[in-house]
């Protein structure tokens, strides 16, 4: 309250030095921030600090960090089984290795073998069955082995032509899928790890810390306060029949206690509707007055020499 009652009292009696100098183009106002918050979708204890009031920083400079052990963890893991996923689509599309192909050749090779032999011992029987040298019962057992061996031989062909063929377009298909989603999960893996490093958006001011290193930070809370040059602002008020006059685009002076000289600004914002004096700058003279909010920025290089709660005077040339 002390504080409040003391800048009231500053804006007053800049205000009244001013409207002394020039009672219809000097108007009260102050100094506002648009201040920007930065904090992290993700919770965790903070580890780092890089920044301290009162720094200027560029954009991208570093400003905190949190502890990252579960996401770090986390994105190992998803990158491990995005590339199990990988390799398995990689087998299904080339099939077998040749390794197991040659495995099934040398069983075809021995399968043909023995039905060579199964077929030459047919033949014997059979001359021999004419001659009547031996049963049928044997020449029908000689008849059954011939066609065993001969079927295994083209059961054998079939397996070194199926493990030289990917897999089917289903199994391929679905395994595609699978390295999609791993994909994914290594993206939501990443982004999460890098949420635990924050970062000026902007270039600007560090208005204040609101965490120390040690402390748990829940998700959201800001943990820097920063004022871009670009995001100060003035207010100021005038009455009814100064409004015509003002418009947005149109140059003001600023004038302040400290200020070796006026600070340029342009207005950007004229309310459309009146309201009463409001009580930061509120005195006898104004109590019963209509005003309107006018706003006005200073060029970028200007804005350091203004400071939020700041009251001016507004002189419109």
């Amino acid at each position: 309250m002390r504080a409040t009652s003391l800048l009231l009292a500053a804006g007053i009696a800049l205000a009244a030095c001013g409207q002394r100098a020039d009672e219809r183009a000097t108007y009260q106002g102050y100094v506002e921030g648009e201040f920007v918050y930065l904090s992290s979708s993700q919770s965790g204890t903070l580890t780092q600090l890089a920044v301290q009031r009162g720094q200027s920083v560029a954009a991208n400079t570093p400003a905190f960090a949190l502890e990252a052990v579960s996401e770090t963890a986390a994105l190992l893991q998803a990158q491990h089984q995005l590339a199990a996923a990988r390799a398995q689509l990689a087998d299904l599309r080339t099939g077998k290795r040749p390794p197991e192909v040659n495995v099934t050749k040398a069983q075809l090779a021995q399968a043909l073998a023995q039905a060579g032999k199964a077929a030459d011992q047919l033949a014997r029987d059979e001359r021999q069955y004419r001659a009547g040298g031996i049963s049928a019962q044997q020449l029908d057992d000689s008849r059954t082995a011939a066609r065993t061996s001969a079927a295994q031989v083209r059961e054998l062909r079939s397996q070194v032509d199926v493990a030289r063929l990917p897999g089917r377009a289903q199994q391929v298909a679905a395994q595609a899928a699978q390295v999609d989603a791993a994909q994914a999960a290594v993206a939501e893996a990443q982004w999460k790890l890098d949420q635990k490093r924050v970062a000026a958006p902007v270039a600007g001011r560090v208005y204040d810390t609101l965490y120390r290193v040690g402390e748990w930070v829940q998700a959201g809370n800001p943990v820097v306060q920063m004022l871009p040059p670009q995001n100060l602002k003035v207010r100021f008020f005038v009455p009814e029949a100064a409004i015509a006059s003002l418009a947005a685009g149109r140059t003001v002076a600023i004038r302040c206690d400290g200020c070796a000289a006026d600070v340029p600004a342009r207005i950007t914002y004229v309310s459309s509707e009146a309201e009463y004096t409001p009580p930061v700058i509120y005195s006898n003279e104004s109590r019963s007055k209509l005003v309107f909010m006018i706003e006005a920025r200073p060029a970028v290089a200007d804005a350091p020499k203004l400071h939020p709660g700041q009251p001016v005077a507004v002189r419109v040339p």
